[in-house]
């Protein structure tokens, strides 16, 4: 795949970097591409990963476990920063006062049962100044979650990537919607600034739509904080810029679920090991492990993400802290 042309939203600022950026890469076909790792997986590929032998089938079958969870709505009114994780990559962030939601799934999703229940009642997600989708998988960008949001909250403003506008539009009924290339900013209110950067990923909704849209992370800035949200993305050199961009990231955000097996996930999905690498490289304060124990989408037991990564933790390798959440839990920043 060769890059033909480098696009942007004109209508955003691109973030000054240390580094030269010509925008966002699109291929020969008019398709969005990661510009490290070209990639575009194959039905041949898919099929070799459906027919193999999975070497935890067994533990897997009998892998009950589920994340803890805390049942409090106290966070939705208590007017306090917080970030609280609602399973997946689903978050309610409070930074400044700014209420912002991220990637909302709280129910089952086509093909995909909640293993983990929602641990609030969803149609009390009001007053909602933002709400942030990272790509437009059914994990990420739930039609029935967003058309809950949309009817609570018609003030909410979207921020997405590229040609996102015509599904959150449809989805949504609402048409404040930003749409950003990789490395821009989004126009939000003064006292916090929202960005979109690139991540390791692709994007894919219908049957011939592979890449017509982009997916990409977020980090978000307000009261001298900075919150990094990975989104899916496998692992990259993108980490390291980040840490070169912001020079003091408060918190990460990262994936460490459905990596097996590798080599047909890590196109798409860090292992816990790479998670911690990918912090590592930020020089992240705190790490928050996501996008696990909600659905289960690949061959790891549900247990298998977080307890390698604790396995990690006691080896000394985070070199920050790491901050495992209950699903619904507030943690004040």
């Amino acid at each position: 795949m060769a890059v033909m042309e480098y696009v942007s939203n004109p209508d955003l600022s691109d973030m000054q970097l240390p580094f030269d950026w010509k925008g966002t890469p699109v291929d020969e076909n008019g398709k969005f591409m990661n510009y490290e790792f070209p990639h575009k997986y194959s039905f041949s590929e898919f099929l070799k990963w459906r027919l193999q032998r999975n070497p935890q089938k067994a533990e897997k079958e009998t892998d009950r476990w589920i994340p803890d969870i805390v049942y409090n709505e106290d966070f939705l009114h208590s007017g306090k920063d917080c970030i609280v994780w609602f399973g997946h990559a689903s978050f309610f962030i409070r930074l400044g006062g700014v209420n912002i939601l991220i990637d909302p799934v709280f129910y089952n999703i086509p093909l995909f049962k909640r293993r983990t229940p929602f641990p609030i009642d969803p149609a009390k997600l009001k007053g909602l100044d933002y709400i942030l989708i990272s790509h437009n998988h059914l994990d990420h960008c739930d039609k029935r979650s967003l058309r809950l949001l949309a009817q609570n909250n018609p003030q909410a403003i979207y921020l997405t990537g590229l040609k996102m506008e015509g599904l959150l539009k449809k989805l949504t009924g609402n048409e404040q919607v930003q749409t950003a290339g990789w490395y821009q900013q989004y126009h939000t209110e003064a006292h916090i600034k929202v960005f979109f950067l690139p991540a390791r990923h692709w994007a894919k909704r219908g049957f011939r739509d592979l890449n017509n849209q982009l997916w990409g992370a977020f980090v978000i800035q307000a009261g001298g904080k900075t919150i990094y949200f990975a989104a899916d993305s496998g692992y990259g050199s993108h980490f390291t810029d980040v840490g070169r961009i912001f020079p003091h990231i408060d918190y990460c955000i990262v994936g460490i679920g459905a990596y097996k097996p590798a080599f047909f996930m890590s196109q798409s999905h860090i292992s816990p090991q790479d998670a911690v690498r990918a912090a590592n490289d930020m020089h992240a304060s705190v790490m928050i492990p996501m996008h696990y124990g909600t659905f289960d989408l690949s061959d790891e037991p549900l247990s298998d993400p977080l307890t390698t990564l604790k396995g990690l933790e006691k080896q000394g390798a985070i070199q920050g802290k790491l901050e495992v959440l209950k699903v619904g839990e507030a943690l004040g920043i």
